[in-house]
């Protein structure tokens, strides 16, 4: 699937009731929290971060994708065992990016999706490492293949979470 360019007159600019920009973060953050423990595998997964991806690629908004980010990542934190403000961080980077580059390419797609999706996952992780382990010394081991190997794991499942998604966007 080619990535198309947009146009400013192109761009559709979704917005979200109040329950579900409040619900669906919230129910993304409980199941982070506490599918793992059940399911392993599910470790690989960050649905707070396709939630971010989400809203920031439909809003279209660089400062609504970077709070968002910025709140979900900081949630998320208050959920962990590392320092409050890791994912805070990491999540506001790719807030940012996504809404600044849903702005310059059709996001709609299932195919952009998935490179979208895979894109931020990565630039998530090398935030997130570069903030633990040089700005916080925390011992963290990076591996390219387990790394490429669950961006690609989030990448299908926001496919199919995007098109659920999907039905909650409002048109401005």
């Amino acid at each position: 699937m080619p990535i198309t360019y947009t146009s400013q007159e192109q761009v559709e600019v979704y917005r979200f009731n109040l329950p579900t920009a409040i619900f669906v973060p919230l129910l993304a953050l409980f199941l982070q929290a506490f599918l793992p423990l059940r399911f392993s595998f599910f470790t690989n997964f960050d649905l707070p971060l396709l939630v971010v991806i989400f809203f920031a690629v439909a809003r279209r908004s660089p400062v609504s994708g970077l709070l968002t980010g910025a709140t979900i990542g900081l949630l998320q934190d208050s959920l962990t065992h590392h320092p409050i403000g890791v994912y805070g961080i990491a999540k506001t980077f790719v807030g940012y990016g996504a809404s600044s580059l849903g702005v310059k390419i059709d996001v709609e797609n299932a195919g952009t999706r998935f490179l979208v999706t895979l894109f931020f996952y990565v630039i998530h992780e090398i935030a997130y490492f570069a903030v633990a382990r040089w700005m916080l010394s925390l011992s963290l081991q990076w591996s390219w293949g387990h790394e490429l190997g669950s961006g690609l794991a989030n990448a299908v499942l926001a496919v199919g979470l995007f098109a659920l998604l999907d039905r909650f966007k409002q048109r401005t």
